[in-house]
């Protein structure tokens, strides 16, 4: 049984930079997970947007 954690990881959403400016319809969205206390700034990872077939800069979202 998986114990609950106490630290300082969170669950954040990125999403795609350059869909969101294009207008094309659609999401491209990634939930992953990030240490506050090492990470306090909002993260920026390039990840592959399927609805573009490239990879892309993606941003943290509130």
């Amino acid at each position: 049984m998986a114990k609950k954690s106490k630290g300082n990881r969170f669950q954040i959403i990125l999403e795609c930079t350059e869909h969101k400016a294009s207008g094309l319809p659609g999401t491209s969205r990634y939930m992953t997970q990030k240490n506050k206390k090492n990470t306090p700034g909002r993260l920026e990872l390039k990840k592959y947007n399927r609805i573009m077939k490239k990879v892309t800069l993606h941003k943290e979202i509130k």
